[in-house]
């Protein structure tokens, strides 16, 4: 069982790499992996529950230790990305449907992947999982309201529904996670340490399943939605450090802050663009899987470094 458990954790740091191999074979044969696609969300449900699960009350201690970097936190994180996804899509004039993919990567809650990177930049790590908690259980209210507000002028969008989904695909999972930790506390506990590698599977086989459904498009606009995507990232990370430096919050919160908008919860938002638009929309999200896991880590050893100076 130990192996096992060093296995998982073994494929959670080396996330991207498994991203990037998985992308590459679903481009090459994507027949192989195009029945994944209607089990997206119940992948993504699946590592929503597995949050639930590691969720404590101390992960909320921070809201009312220290609500003055928990709401820049998650302000920043709903009010950047989106506007930053809405100027590039404004500026470098998107074609519609990856327009609708970079804006929905933008509107989503923060990734539990920031809280390791925050860890391993020696950031405020308590503050990240604060941030990315309370975001992510605003995300049934913010993220539709957002896509609605910021996308409707290139396509249909319908709040409503998208409302429904995040509530199945996001609350719903981690609410049935919290109550499997209150009731089944020691079956829980044994269950964490695996909690990696189930999470790496199921958002690898969500990529799979978008790469392999758009590989012509893919082919047509790649490089221009990577480029996007690197721009994004960056000015998520940029943006919220200096956002948190102007409001005088601790260095170690400004690292915090500058990862956690920085990195987004690119799972919820394929899923989303699967249901609700054409299959081209999830690329954005795809890619910035791959690509927040490299530059994450990136950032992480720089700070890391620099505060060892």
């Amino acid at each position: 069982m130990q192996s096992f458990v060093k296995f998982s954790h073994f494929i959670g740091k080396t996330f991207a790499l498994w991203v990037l191999l998985v992308a590459v074979v679903a481009f090459l044969i994507p027949e192989q992996f195009l029945w994944i696609g209607k089990y997206i969300s119940i992948l993504l449900g699946i590592v929503m529950f597995g949050m639930g699960m590691t969720l404590s009350l101390e992960d909320f201690s921070e809201v009312v230790r220290h609500p003055k970097s928990v709401v820049i936190g998650v302000v920043s994180q709903f009010l950047l990305m989106p506007l930053i996804a809405y100027g590039l899509a404004k500026g470098l004039n998107l074609p519609p449907e990856i327009a609708i993919g970079v804006i929905l990567v933008g509107a989503c809650p923060g990734g539990t992947a920031s809280n390791v990177i925050t860890f391993l930049a020696k950031g405020n790590t308590a503050l990240s999982v604060a941030v990315t908690t309370v975001s992510t259980l605003l995300a049934p209210l913010l993220t539709p309201a957002i896509i609605y507000f910021l996308a409707r002028e290139w396509l249909e969008v319908s709040a409503s529904s998208m409302f429904m989904s995040v509530i199945k695909i996001v609350l719903l999972p981690i609410i049935l996670g919290l109550i499997v930790q209150l009731f089944l506390k020691e079956q829980a506990k044994k269950t964490v340490d695996l909690l990696p590698l189930v999470s790496v599977v199921a958002i690898v086989l969500i990529m799979a399943a978008v790469v392999a459904g758009s590989k012509e498009k893919i082919v047509e606009s790649g490089l221009l939605i990577f480029a996007v995507v690197i721009l994004h990232n960056g000015f998520g990370y940029l943006i919220g450090f200096f956002i948190a430096k102007l409001f005088k919050l601790p260095y170690n919160d400004q690292k915090a802050i500058s990862i956690e908008v920085g990195m987004q919860n690119s799972g919820l938002g394929a899923a989303l663009a699967t249901a609700h638009f054409n299959p081209i929309a999830a690329v954005p999200s795809a890619i910035f899987s791959f690509w927040h896991n490299i530059s994450g880590p990136l950032l992480a050893t720089y700070w890391a470094q620099k505060t060892k100076k």
